[in-house]
This record gives C-alpha cells, structure tokens and sequence, in this order.
C-alpha cells in the first residue's frame, strides 16, 4: 500500500512540475539535473474514527519534499510550485515550519528550503463475521457518567497528546496539552479498564470508582517515562 502512495505522489510531482526527476533516496549533498526529493520521513498513527461498523486502520506519512537544480533559484521556484499545489489537493496537509538542524546533521547535508507533506493512508477492515443468538436478548440498563482523569510523567508533569482508551467501549481520546482526558459516558457500575499509550510504552489501569467531577480526577502516574 505504502508503494501505492510513493506512485501517486511521484505521478502528482510529474503534473505539477513536468520533465524532473523524483528520487525517494534520503537528501544528499550534492545531485545533478533537476528533481524532486519525496523522502518518508515518518509514519503517525491516527485516532480511529467514530463509527457503528469497525473502524478502519488509519495512518499519515510524513513525506520530506526537497528540489534540486543547476540553477538554485530554479530549485526554490519547484518548491514554491509544490507547496502551492499541495496546499490546494484536499487529500494533502502541509507543513512550513523549518526542519529541526539535528535532522539536517543526521542526513550529513547543510540546510536546505523544504517542507513536510502529510499523506493519509487508510485500510479498511472487514466486518467480523457475527454469530447468531440463539437466547432471549436480556437488556440490563446501567447509569451512565463521565470519566474526568490527567496523566502525569516523571515529577508530575501533565503528559500532552497521549491516548487513553477504554477498550471494553471501543472508545479513546488524547490528554491535552495539560494532561487531562475525559470521556463522557462510561457506564458508573463496575471498573473501567483503560490502557494509556505514550512514548512507545502501554499502562493498564483500572479504575474502581467513578470521577465524574474534573476538580477531582482520575490521576494517573505514567512512570515507565522514566526509563
């Protein structure tokens, strides 16, 4: 799939900008001719949306967009021609802010004008096969309530755009930049299990009571950060 998206985006460059080269080869110092650089830089997970059938798997490519030329200034109007385009595909998210020096050290090249093109990629899921009920459906009601908690790391600092979920609900949200999360219905009966996702690492928690107050959260200490 993901050689799907290098095609699509090599056939985008080639309708912008006709008659260039189009490496995906990480940036070097020194090319000759003209092109355009389409590195992959990263892939970023996406929330899954909310929907009655099973969600589809969803991520975003990072695409690192470079030009190069003979002539510096023909390199600088490619970019400006791409990011102009890509501002105007629907499908496309841009990015401007300047790549950090480190990463420019890592590829042992100087600095150089670019920016960064997100790409949503998407997998659907077939619906699991279901099974037939063959008993009397019994239907028990449970009071509903919200769930307020805050995520802290290592010397109780709050943790930003951590994911939280409940996966019994098939439910998730992300800690804001002050750590806190809150989901708004959870059934006030029984424990809450939740598994927190940040840095690599997973926690399960389960919570015993409910917190419906957000003066009075769920606090949650992600320690594993530590290491």
């Amino acid at each position: 799939m993901a050689e799907e998206f290098d095609r699509r985006l090599k056939d985008w460059v080639g309708n912008v900008i006709a008659g260039v080269d189009v490496s995906l080869a990480p940036p070097v110092s020194q090319r000759t001719g003209r092109g355009v650089g389409l590195y992959l830089l990263e892939l970023v997970q996406s929330p899954l949306p909310s929907t009655n059938k099973r969600p589809p798997l969803q991520l975003v490519l990072r695409y690192l967009i470079t030009a190069w030329s003979d002539k510096p200034e023909d390199a600088h109007q490619m970019l400006v021609a791409l990011m102009f385009a890509a501002m105007e595909n629907k499908d496309f998210q841009v990015e401007l802010e300047a790549l950090p020096t480190t990463v420019w050290t890592a590829f042992a090249v100087p600095p150089r004008p670019s920016f960064i093109l997100r790409v949503p990629l998407r997998q659907e899921r077939p619906e699991p096969q279901t099974k037939l009920v063959r008993e009397p459906l019994k239907v028990e009601s449970s009071p509903i309530v919200g769930l307020h908690g805050l995520l802290l790391g290592p010397g109780d600092i709050p943790l930003s755009d951590c994911r939280i979920e409940i996966p019994a609900l098939h439910i998730s949200t992300s800690t804001d930049y002050k750590g806190r999360f809150y989901f708004p219905a959870v059934p006030a009966s029984g424990n809450k299990q939740l598994v927190v996702k940040a840095k690599g690492f997973e926690l399960p928690v389960v919570s015993k009571q409910n917190y419906p107050d957000s003066r009075t959260p769920l606090v949650i200490h992600f320690s594993p950060l530590e290491g």
